[in-house]
């Protein structure tokens, strides 16, 4: 009975507005009230015990990375070398605009930074440019999505926390499916631009675009030195983390020279903020974990499964339908806290590599980053694009379905993500 109350109380929360960290925190605190042998104190500990791990000092780092880049227009100098390889095509800033995540992927591994970074120089560039805001606010959100796809991914890096799969492998297997979303975003927008005769950028010359990509080397090197550091044993998903920062700072400030020591109080404040919020619902997660499995939760999930469902694929639909509809209204993050814990067991017991029900899982929670009410990137597309949310969601489903399609083929197919990491690296596999 009081499971029953908790939940209510956990969804009315979340009608009412209350931040998700709170819920989850104000739920776990009143579910240890009613249990009379173990102490209220019990939340802080596991709180604090949630949050006492080297792998999520990972997190602050890379959106600490993000930022700098930010701040020290690197996002520009990637836009700038992207425009050269895709500019001339029909819609050309739209394709930019999806390449950029890409790339910006590489390197921060938080979608929310691609959005704000990107967007802002980027949406009203294709707004002055002929291009309709639903499309400039679509496209810019959507492609956000893929920052948390393609590797260095702080989802990974909470999966592999959580699961004790290896960083490594989560990284190498997101690489592939990263590209095949960005590669079906940018066939979308061709007929799309086709359809509307969105404008085209003169053809680069070869000189030219060898004078963007030497600019832009320090900033393509990031992810190959973090994916190779990473998968070759030469520093930990942490370490990469903290190398990424440092080296955005030296790039920054004695390359690109755009990065000033003024501009850092700003970048923690604005990093620190983001940090926070991601950190403390982990840290409410993992004490509202401990009381799921005071009620057996986890084992109650595995008798469900294990009495009504007889298929491996079915219940990779039900995963997909069910972190579909998490998604909406909760983060990544706590949402792989509260349930992977449980799922993890029973993915095991129909054969599911916890490889694939990571990458499945996160590419899955992806799209919540577009979804309302939560949908983050939406919202701050939305916000920059001056373009209500009702619109900005309608003019980001054709590639939400584009999201779907690819997770489906790699949750059904897994020799599409699988094959060239394991030719890579099987010693990870």
């Amino acid at each position: 009975m009081i499971g029953v109350v908790l939940v209510g109380l956990f969804i009315i929360l979340m009608v009412i507005g209350i931040p998700i960290a709170f819920v989850i925190g104000i739920v776990s605190l009143l579910g240890f009230v009613n249990i009379p042998y173990i102490p209220e104190a019990m939340v802080p500990v596991k709180m604090l015990n949630g949050l006492d791990s080297f792998v999520l000092l990972a997190v602050p780092l890379f959106i600490l990375a993000a930022n700098l880049m930010n701040s020290g227009q690197i996002s520009q100098k990637l836009i700038d070398f992207s425009l050269s390889i895709v500019g001339h095509i029909r819609g050309g800033l739209a394709h930019a605009n999806i390449l950029v995540s890409m790339l910006f992927a590489g390197v921060s591994g938080a979608a929310q930074a691609d959005t704000a970074g990107v967007g802002k120089i980027l949406i009203p560039n294709m707004k002055k440019q002929g291009y309709d805001t639903e499309t400039a606010v679509g496209v810019t959100a959507a492609s956000s999505t893929i920052g948390v796809i393609i590797p260095p991914s702080i989802p990974m890096i909470i999966f592999a926390g959580l699961t004790n799969v290896s960083v490594g492998a989560l990284f190498l297997v997101g690489i592939i499916p990263g590209i095949l979303v960005g590669v079906g975003m940018m066939v979308l927008i061709y007929f799309l631009a086709l359809k509307k005769q969105y404008p085209t950028y003169q053809r680069a010359s070869m000189k030219n675009f060898i004078k963007k990509f030497l600019d832009t080397i320090p900033a393509l090197m990031t992810p190959v030195i973090l994916i190779g550091g990473i998968i070759a044993g030469i520093f930990t998903a942490t370490e990469a983390a903290a190398f990424a920062s440092i080296y955005t700072v030296l790039v920054g400030m004695f390359y690109y020279k755009t990065l000033k020591l003024k501009d850092f109080p700003k970048i923690l404040v604005d990093t620190l903020t983001l940090s926070s919020l991601s950190l403390f619902a982990l840290a409410a997660a993992s004490a509202l974990g401990e009381l799921m499995s005071y009620y057996r939760l986890s084992s109650w999930a595995e008798q469900f499964f294990a009495n009504n469902i007889d298929s491996r694929w079915l219940f990779l639909l039900i995963i997909i339908a069910f972190f579909l509809f998490i998604g909406t209204f909760m983060d990544a993050i706590p949402a792989m806290i509260l349930f992977i814990p449980v799922i993890l067991p029973v993915a095991i017991s129909f054969g599911v590599d916890p490889t694939l029900l990571g990458i499945v899982t996160i590419m899955t929670l992806a799209v919540g980053l577009v979804t309302p009410p939560y949908g983050l990137c939406l919202l701050l597309a939305a916000k920059i694009g001056k373009l209500p949310i009702e619109r900005s969601f309608k003019a980001v489903i054709p590639y939400i379905t584009i999201v779907v399609v690819v997770l489906l083929v790699i949750a059904f197919i897994p020799g599409v993500a699988f094959y060239v990491p394991e030719l890579i690296s099987p010693d990870l596999f």
